[in-house]
């Protein structure tokens, strides 16, 4: 009887084959093949997984909370999330600072013309409009909208319902048992399909970026990615070692499927039925994986902290503006601030680097410069933050198995 390769392995050997058939693809001149032919098979996967998503965190949040079967735990379990999250992004600022002064003291960042930007930034209303906005007028819209940050409030509320009502909500708790079995048979088909919507993106990107931007801008993004590679393994690793007695290499063997998958499809939501079966897998408590992957993939942002950081340095180098100590740690407070006060926005990467800019007073067209290898920078970004939810999900379980 043959043994059946793992998905961990199969989406591995999707993201190979992906690289090379782009390659080939990009030197025969078959770019529009990819992008035409071959990108939308990995728009359906990613359609159907962002068909799943809402129901997904709806239900496995509300089956999660009333696992706890207590608001307090509730409580506690989302302050230890949200502390872990606002703590590790501050490091990931740090980080990515360091590693942008090295890069840029040393001459490496390519000095690009200016008036080759070209970037509106969109507009972001503040803090207190984007806590007014998470609070949903129409439970409907939420949903048709995938407003995650609104579906989560959603299903706190209800989920804190069920328990407040207690005997009397037994029916809506088999209900939500029910709907959250058949969800999880539906997610377990659609992550089957995930080594096709990787290599057929794979695929796509290899071949349609464009080179020459690429090689223009290669040392910006492998001063990223070192940042990205570093935090994985000295933030995310470590914590799992430290807090969950778990080693590195189990750590990232386990959360392997997720991270590839985030890496090609840049997308934390779209992941998180993938991320919830690595979690499982590693240890975490199904109730509190429930409540902080969902709750994860929304405003955990280390990934691009980092980013912003050495995008930041690289952008004002450009514009001739020498960052001074003070303005480092402006920009570490305001990027760790701002991946809470835009979660939920469409294009919050962008946004979070247009307010740093504007508080450095750089001007944000300079964006313009990056925006075309931004995907490249995602990648790595939404990586990074997936592997974060499920470190958390690890650390919280064993932080609350210790108060039991």
């Amino acid at each position: 009887m043959k043994k059946k390769v793992s998905l961990p392995m199969q989406i591995l050997i999707a993201l190979v084959l992906g690289i090379v058939v782009g390659l080939i693809c990009s030197a025969a001149g078959w770019k529009d093949f990819t992008a035409n032919y071959l990108k939308p098979f990995g728009d359906i996967f990613v359609n159907l997984l962002k068909f799943i998503v809402v129901p997904v965190v709806l239900f496995s949040m509300i089956d999660g909370i009333l696992s706890m079967n207590d608001m307090r735990k509730v409580g506690s379990v989302g302050i230890k999330t949200v502390a872990y999250f606002m703590v590790t992004t501050a490091i990931a600022c740090v980080i990515g600072l360091v590693f942008a002064n090295v890069f840029n003291g040393a001459g490496l960042f390519p000095i690009l013309d200016p008036n080759q930007a070209e970037y509106e930034a969109k507009e972001f209303g503040g803090f207190m409009s984007t806590l007014v906005s998470i609070f949903p007028t129409n439970m409907w819209k939420s949903f048709t909208d995938a407003n995650m940050l609104q579906v989560i409030v959603i299903s706190l509320f209800f989920g804190g319902s069920i328990l407040a009502a207690g005997e009397k909500a037994k029916l809506c708790r088999d209900i939500v048992g029910s709907f959250y079995s058949v969800i999880e048979k539906l997610m377990a088909f659609v992550i089957s399909l995930a080594p096709i919507g990787v290599f057929t993106y794979m695929a796509w990107v290899v071949a349609t970026q464009g080179s020459e931007i690429l090689v223009s801008l290669l040392l910006v993004i492998v001063c990223a990615y070192l940042g990205y590679i570093v935090h994985a393994i000295v933030v995310y690793s470590l914590s799992a070692k430290i807090f969950a007695g778990m080693s590195p290499v189990k750590f990232f063997k386990g959360a392997f499927a997720a991270m590839v998958f985030a890496f090609t499809s840049t997308s934390s939501a779209a992941t998180l039925p993938v991320s919830k079966e690595c979690a499982a897998e590693l240890g975490a408590e199904d109730d509190i994986a429930s409540f902080v992957l969902p709750l994860g993939s929304t405003i955990n942002m280390d990934g691009t902290a980092i980013y912003q950081c050495v995008a930041t340095v690289f952008l004002a180098s450009c514009a001739n503006i020498h960052l001074t100590i003070g303005q480092m740690v402006i920009v570490v407070v305001t990027a760790t601030l701002a991946s809470i006060g835009t979660a939920g926005v469409s294009g919050a990467g962008m946004i979070m680097l247009a307010m740093v800019l504007e508080t450095l007073s750089i001007p944000v067209a300079y964006i313009g410069l990056i925006v075309a290898v931004d995907r490249i920078f995602d990648m790595g970004r939404t990586c990074l933050n997936v592997t974060g939810d499920i470190s958390c999900s690890l650390c919280v379980t064993q932080w609350e198995g210790k108060k039991k």
